[in-house]
């Protein structure tokens, strides 16, 4: 018995395939377990319960390894950055009072507590609390993500589908390494197996400027938008606009700053198999074609038909 967090989510789900397919049992906890159950019965949901430690202690009693993907993309609807440090202390808790043997958490690449970006340095003090946990660890540090579910990338599609012109913040000239969701599923299902501390990044094999990433989505999409230099707070400007207009938040401005601060990439040699273009060519029918709110998925879901 392993228990994956938000296995109904989309990093969450992937890596459940993974356990399923070698055999594994699995269980998730998850924010609403109410959500309709893509695995059916093969996978057990139960909710979070961060305000009832015993309950939490009760989920993932019985499972040898925690698969944990837990946190926020932004501070909304009254959860803090600050809030998710407390659950996440109060998880790590519950999973060494189960008897849990080993943790599989993941992180982000570049995450560190001296970070001046919340969502990285969150990311740095989830670490520090792991390691200081006294539970077997390992973690995994994913760069970009990208897949069928993803949301950022998809939101690019639609921008550049919908919109006669798309910003590029500054020069262009800093770089990401996407990798593939699947591939990261995998990466995380073998840490479970590395030594107790273990640090390893999820990286594709390909690295691109952010000119040349919005250049390839135009092209495999043929679309008529022109890529535009921009300042950076211009585009953000431009985004909140955009965010009104579809009731979410299109881009922060952690996300943004950590994007052009070369955030997205790593010294480690790439681990990931699936190569952007590639899978660009094979699902371009289909990315942007629709838009992917965060909001929604992950906090008015029950509104979505």
């Amino acid at each position: 018995m392993v228990v994956v967090t938000g296995a109904f989510g989309y990093i969450g789900k992937y890596i459940t395939r993974v356990l399923l397919d070698q055999g594994e049992r699995v269980r998730t906890i998850t924010t609403h377990p109410e959500k309709s159950n893509p695995f059916g019965s093969s996978v057990d949901a139960f909710q979070y319960d961060f305000d009832k430690p015993e309950l939490l202690v009760k989920h993932l009693k019985g499972a040898h390894t925690l698969y944990n993907t837990y946190w926020v993309r932004f501070p909304y609807d009254g959860l803090t950055f600050e809030d998710a440090i407390r659950n996440t202390e109060i998880l790590f808790s519950s999973a060494r009072t189960a008897g849990i043997r080993k943790i599989v958490h993941i992180s982000v690449t570049n995450a560190s507590t001296d970070s001046p970006l919340p969502y990285y340095s969150g990311k740095g003090r989830q670490e520090l609390l792991l390691a200081s946990s006294g539970l077997n660890y390992s973690i995994v540090r994913p760069t970009l993500v990208f897949g069928k579910e993803d949301i950022l990338v998809n939101n690019i599609g639609w921008l550049i589908r919908h919109f006669p012109l798309f910003p590029i913040f500054g020069n262009g000239k800093y770089r990401l390494q996407p990798v593939f969701v699947g591939d990261l599923a995998r990466i995380a299902v073998d840490a479970a197996t590395l030594s107790s501390g273990t640090v390893v990044d999820a990286i594709g094999p390909e690295t691109y400027t952010f000119n040349d990433f919005i250049s390839l989505i135009v092209t495999k999409l043929r679309a008529k938008c022109r890529p535009v230099h921009v300042s950076p707070k211009f585009g953000i400007a431009c985004g909140r606009i955009i965010g009104l207009m579809v009731g979410d938040v299109v881009l922060t401005s952690n996300e943004l700053r950590g994007l052009m601060d070369n955030y997205l990439t790593s010294d480690q040699i790439p681990n990931g198999e699936t190569r952007f273009a590639e899978w660009l060519e094979e699902n371009r029918d289909h990315l942007g074609t629709e838009y992917s709110s965060e909001i929604q998925r992950h906090f008015r879901w029950r509104h979505i038909s």
